[in-house]
């Protein structure tokens, strides 16, 4: 059903799909673009971690100090890692977000937070604002973890005798990914 203005047809949907399409192709750019600077992000921060680990080596022999300054930056790099990794999946399979790599991202941000605050902590629990910092994080760190069980369980396949098009399998670095066979 076609209404007539000016003499001319007019339909809706092909007006709709323009739309769609422009916002597909704007979300598509926000991505790559998202790509691009978490990638010079993460150039950047090899740079600084390599030049960090330089002065922590070259400076008196301490070890907790030493540890410390390396997984912290470790940890950093990971996080941009992870977010990259999820930037990548979301422009390969059309903007689709995975929660999974976030959850993982606030789990190890949390982490890390909780490594440093210990590492800088004495060695006795006081209620001063660090020690409540640290509370909170350690109450995040268990809902967190939480809610990645609850969704990895909850996202599998309910019949696993029966899902003969669904496989999945790990690329070299670990991830798994879901095949439509």
């Amino acid at each position: 059903m076609s209404q007539r203005t000016s003499g001319l047809p007019v339909r809706p949907g092909r007006h709709l799909a323009r739309i769609v399409r422009a916002t597909t192709f704007v979300e598509d750019t926000i991505h790559v673009v998202v790509a691009v600077l978490l990638t010079a992000l993460g150039v950047a921060l090899i740079i600084h971690t390599m030049r960090q680990i330089a002065v922590v080596l070259a400076s008196p022999y301490n070890l907790p100090a030493t540890v410390l300054a390396v997984l912290n930056e470790a940890l950093l790099l990971f996080i941009i890692a992870e977010l990259l990794h999820t930037v990548a999946i979301a422009i390969k399979h059309g903007g689709a977000l995975d929660p999974g790599p976030f959850i993982v991202v606030g789990l190890v941000a949390g982490i890390r937070r909780v490594l440093i605050l210990t590492a800088q902590a004495e060695p006795a629990f006081h209620w001063d604002p660090q020690g409540i910092e640290l509370l909170i994080l350690m109450a995040l760190i268990l809902v967190l973890a939480f809610t990645f069980l609850v969704w990895r369980h909850s996202a599998r396949p309910r019949d696993r005798g029966a899902s003969d098009r669904t496989r999945v399998r790990s690329n070299s670095r670990g991830r798994s990914h879901d095949l439509q066979g």
